[in-house]
């Protein structure tokens, strides 16, 4: 099994090291590396690892820097000396969260629990779910809106899309109407459920309850019909992004 270990603390990434060594002899660290800068370099241009630690803090920035230049589809163990990112981890590829310093028992456990997850791919998705729960991390599920000298919440529930005009973000509900926000639509992806909504393309999210149909556009791209919608037209799934929404639609 090959891993990679992005870790900025020497005395760290040695320990690691040396316990994975005697808790699995078949194990292979392809590389350590101490910066957001060369890890998305090293992805970038080589063959994903089986695995990834990786440590939050890094000497550069924030690990979470990494998934938003490269997309990883490696499974990650997350190591840090700190609890609060624990469920921001496991919104992105993260099995485990474990704290420093790392014990040798939890690291078993978290070997362990990639190993049974990943000899059927299939249990991954529900697994992260479950344990997302299980920190009690919630998505946003109202947005405050401020229409003149009316204010009102609107449940994400009724949100059909987001999407952006000019330089303004906005959203239109199942009611009709169209509310702007301050929010772009990066901040939108990292606070809506995602098993709810989707990003097909650079100007919009969708809500998957309001989709009405999907339409073959092209040999390499979707249209998607919205219920009742006749304001906002029909949104076509980037390239780039019809095999990710695929999965969306098949989890």
């Amino acid at each position: 099994m090959n891993i990679l270990i992005i870790e900025d603390e020497k005395h760290a990434s040695d320990k690691l090291k040396k316990m994975l060594g005697v808790l699995d002899p078949g194990i292979r660290v392809v590389d350590v590396l101490e910066s957001v800068q060369q890890s998305v370099e090293w992805l970038m241009a080589r063959q994903a690892p089986d695995l990834i630690f990786m440590d939050i803090q890094l000497d550069d920035g924030i690990c979470f820097e990494i998934f938003e230049a490269v997309k990883i589809q490696t499974p990650v163990i997350f190591t840090t000396a700190f609890d609060e990112y624990a469920l921001r981890a496991f919104k992105v590829n993260s099995i485990d969260y474990l704290l420093k310093p790392v014990d040798k028992g939890n690291l078993a456990a978290a070997l362990e629990k990639f190993k049974t997850l990943y000899a059927g791919k299939s249990a991954s998705i529900p697994e992260i779910e479950r344990l997302i729960s299980q920190l009690g991390g919630s998505y946003k599920t109202r947005f405050f809106i401020k229409a003149g000298e009316h204010c009102k919440s609107v449940p994400v529930s009724e949100v059909k899309c987001f999407y952006i005009v000019g330089k303004a973000t906005l959203m239109k509900t199942a009611s009709g109407f169209h509310y702007g926000l301050e929010y772009s639509l990066e901040n939108l992806q990292k606070i809506l459920d995602p098993v709810k909504f989707f990003r097909i393309n650079r100007g919009h999210i969708i809500n998957i309850d309001f989709i009405h149909d999907i339409i073959s556009y092209s040999a390499s791209r979707l249209l998607v019909v919205l219920k009742d919608e006749k304001e906002i037209p029909n949104l076509i799934v980037s390239r780039e992004k019809v095999p990710e929404f695929r999965q969306w639609l098949d989890r």
